[in-house]
């Protein structure tokens, strides 16, 4: 759980992901194309990849990818960041992380 809470502290918008997993592509593009780039972390892809997500769960993620942090608060999956963005509400919680 360090590992997941140490990189929401340290980047702005931060997905965890899976390789092979369309929804978490779809979040990212949609970060992208409201200007952050999100630090996605590939669970596939990483050697403790099952504490992660067992890790995310602990935290409170309902499914299991794509899990969404901005500014260290888990916002949670596609569903929740896809309420947010209708709602407008998530281009107010990522402009701090926009450039400028």
């Amino acid at each position: 759980m360090d590992k997941v809470q140490r990189m929401a502290r340290e980047n702005g918008v931060v997905i965890f992901s899976k390789s092979t997993c369309c929804l978490c592509y779809a979040v990212s593009i949609l970060f992208q194309d409201l200007g952050v780039i999100p630090y996605v972390h590939e669970i596939d892809h990483d050697p403790e990849g099952k504490e992660t997500e067992k890790a995310l769960m602990r935290m409170g993620c309902n499914a299991m990818v794509p899990a969404v942090f901005i500014g260290g608060k888990l916002v949670g999956s596609t569903n929740e960041v896809m309420s947010l963005h209708l709602k407008g509400s998530l281009i107010q919680l990522i402009k701090p992380y926009m450039p400028n």
